[in-house]
């Protein structure tokens, strides 16, 4: 079981569901059956991003590999020189060039930073999509390089926004996953663990509620949000 169907059980069962079964046919869509006639998909709510192609992918399937890395690649470059350690941020929006053509970029600048006796904090533009804020750090590490943090270009914007068009890429995927399945089960839910806004605040729940929701067209019975850092915080549509 995954973390968002995890968080899912628990709150069904919160919320006064006796029978919770997980994966009631197998390895195959619905995620839970509830009372014995209530289907119930379960998907992170997560932002995305759409590529060229008409794809979408959540944006931390980009981020994290990334972020890894880059951390790998700044412990590889050798200890501190002149007693100096050096924070590395990294900041970058899509699209972004394939890792082993961005890694050797990246490898060059920060080398080339590292033998220069001349350091002084810089920002350094290493592609189109990406670039660097090199900031010397109050002690040595021990280290040249040390991860400073990320910023991914394409995370944030208004909350209910994203939440809104995230729900929309959310619910097309599971209509087209659901649609063969469909005529086994009279009631159909999808319960959405909600990265983007965890769960909502009561009053932007209200305006979801009254200004989103009827905007939104989509072919299931209930649409549920659960605040993943507290499976009792939930609300339903």
């Amino acid at each position: 079981m995954k973390a968002a169907e995890s968080i899912a059980e628990k709150y069904l069962q919160h919320v006064g569901h006796k029978l919770v079964e997980f994966e009631p046919d197998g390895n195959v869509t619905p995620d839970f059956l509830v009372n014995k006639r209530i289907a119930v998909e379960v998907r992170r709510l997560n932002q995305n991003h759409e590529d060229d192609f008409g794809n979408t992918r959540g944006l931390e399937e980009t981020a994290i590999p990334l972020v890894q890395r880059f951390e790998r690649l700044l412990k590889s470059l050798g200890p501190s020189v002149n007693e100096e350690t050096w924070f590395a941020a990294i900041d970058f929006s899509r699209p972004m060039e394939p890792w082993a053509i961005l890694r050797p970029k990246l490898e060059a600048v920060l080398s080339s930073f590292r033998l220069d006796p001349l350091r002084k904090e810089r920002t350094v533009q290493v592609s189109e999509s990406v670039e660097l804020d090199l900031i010397r750090a109050s002690k040595d590490h021990g280290c040249t390089f040390i991860l400073g943090g990320y910023s991914d270009g394409d995370s944030g914007g208004w909350v209910m926004s994203e939440v809104e068009r995230n729900l929309r890429i959310c619910i097309a995927d599971k209509e087209k996953k659901v649609a063969p399945h469909r005529h086994k089960y009279s009631e159909w839910w999808l319960l959405l663990v909600d990265y983007i806004d965890y769960g909502m605040e009561e009053e932007d729940r209200i305006v979801f509620k009254e200004s989103v929701m009827p905007n939104i067209q989509h072919s299931f019975d209930k649409i549920i949000f659960v605040n993943p850092l507290d499976y009792r915080c939930g609300f339903e549509v």
